[in-house]
């Protein structure tokens, strides 16, 4: 696995250099080139800020990508076709740790808690240290996050994984709803609001959420060269200052009014189904409060990659986070 993450990001790397001279220019103009990983009400305080016009208020305009996948995140990032990325830290991480001098810096978060819900076929009740035994769980790709969170509270619930519980890695993420409902396996995890719709539907039950079991980490998280930092640190600020109002905003107002906020964002999605996903979110406290991004968080999601046998080497947090551009 640790030669399989090493592979991906010196491809990474190697398709970055091959992008001549498109990260080194400073750009004049008052736009923002923002990769997101999915797009998902996770992220409703960005969501907020756009819709609410917060970066307007700021002079910016944001161009939003979806990257589909923290690595595509970052080979925008480090190739210079994306000013800033949003993403797992765990990518900031990877690029750092095989040496790119001009390696991207964690500028801010926006989630601090893994977002995934587990879901059941029945309505019985659960508990972490004894409703997985013998049991299948579609956890999601080895190696990412999700599976990387849950193997990590199956660990510290008494599980030795492949002995007590199965984790099921076979099933490509935007698939998992569907084999679920299939038929494969006993439980799995799923993001709001596919796993409210599930619900509703009634497929399937949420038992419980992963994020508080697991414990805070830096689940999601903006990120930009240090190049782009230094040169563009004006643009920065005003970027975060907008998305700062945004998480004031969903701190500060109720699931219904959120809800409406996020909607056009949301273009299809039942108005109900936002209020009970935003609801879920807000419960557990997965969305922050404050953007900076604690050393101690940080350290645990490096524990979480450490323990899933990912990596070994571990990253400096006064190198790859920088919250001089936070107010």
């Amino acid at each position: 696995m640790k030669k399989t993450i090493a592979i991906i990001f010196v491809v990474i790397l190697t398709v970055a250099l091959s992008v001549v001279g498109v990260g080194c220019k400073t750009k004049s103009d008052n736009v923002i080139r923002l990769s997101e990983v999915t797009h998902s009400v996770f992220y409703a305080p960005l969501y907020v800020a756009l819709n609410n016009g917060y970066f307007k208020e700021e002079g910016l305009e944001i161009e939003l990508t979806n990257a589909g996948g923290a690595d595509k995140v970052m080979t925008s990032v480090i190739s210079g076709q994306a000013d800033i990325g949003f993403c797992g830290p765990e990518a900031v991480i990877y690029v750092y740790n095989e040496g790119r001098t001009d390696y991207p810096q964690v500028i801010a978060q926006l989630t601090r808690l893994d977002g995934s819900f587990v879901m059941g076929r029945d309505d019985t009740p659960f508990d972490w240290e004894t409703s997985f035994r013998g049991k299948e769980i579609i956890g999601g790709r080895r190696g990412g996050v999700p599976a990387m969170a849950l193997e990590y509270c199956l660990r510290h619930s008494g599980y030795t994984i492949g002995r007590d519980v199965t984790v099921n890695y076979d099933v490509q993420y935007d698939l998992i709803t569907a084999a679920f409902e299939g038929g494969v396996g006993d439980y799995c995890t799923m993001f709001e609001p596919a796993a409210t719709v599930f619900q509703n539907a009634g497929k399937g039950y949420i038992k419980t959420a992963v994020g508080p079991k697991c414990g805070e980490i830096p689940y999601t998280a903006f990120c930009a060269t240090k190049t782009y930092l230094k040169a563009n640190g004006d643009k920065v600020k005003a970027f975060l200052r907008a998305l700062e109002k945004g998480v004031d905003y969903v701190a500060d107002n109720t699931p219904e009014t959120i809800a409406k906020a996020v909607a056009p964002s949301f273009v299809g999605v039942d108005g109900n189904v936002l209020v009970s996903a935003i609801a879920n979110y807000k419960n557990i406290g997965a969305i922050v409060t404050d953007m900076h991004l604690s050393q101690e968080s940080f350290e645990r999601l490096q524990d979480v990659i450490v323990e899933a046998g990912v990596m070994t080497k571990r990253a400096v947090y006064s190198d790859v986070v920088n919250h001089g551009y936070l107010s």
